[in-house]
């Protein structure tokens, strides 16, 4: 039977960037826990590496997402989140309280989803929504605190 590569290593080799230690772990692990800081992303990997530091991490980030095998997401107020899903035109629900991020498939399933009314001769090639407002967890902690 024909040895199987592992499918990040391939998706690297495809995407022209060497393959290394760090980005192998960092994108296996990312793939696993979506939506995460690149600090979480870091204590994630270095469970995996063992010693590997935060700018290491960082860095791979950049190039991975340079190379369009990592999202870059950056709600308003919070730090960005990375994560494995491209290229889908996807969508994120938000939480304004502890920022928890969910993804959302467009509507209509084709970039853009939504036609500005006016496009000032810009040509749309992709929507990118953010909605907000409060996950399970801060919903129910906000309306305990809320007085009679």
């Amino acid at each position: 039977m024909p040895h199987q590569e592992n499918p990040v290593r391939q998706q690297l080799r495809s995407a022209g960037l060497r393959v290394t230690g760090p980005r192998v772990a960092v994108l296996e692990w990312l793939a696993q826990h979506p939506h995460t800081t690149a600090d979480e992303v870091a204590v994630g990997v270095r469970g995996v590496l063992g010693s590997v530091s935060t700018q290491a991490v960082y860095d791979v980030l950049a190039a991975c997402a340079g190379a369009e095998l990592v999202r870059r997401i950056e709600p308003a107020g919070h730090p960005a989140r990375f994560e494995t899903r491209t290229g889908d035109n996807h969508h994120h629900l938000v939480c304004r309280a502890c920022g928890r991020t969910e993804d959302v498939d467009c509507v209509h399933g084709s970039a853009p989803c939504l036609e500005p009314s006016a496009t000032a001769g810009f040509v749309i090639d992709e929507a990118e929504v953010v909605f907000w407002g409060l996950c399970p967890d801060c919903s129910t902690h906000h309306h305990e605190e809320v007085p009679a």
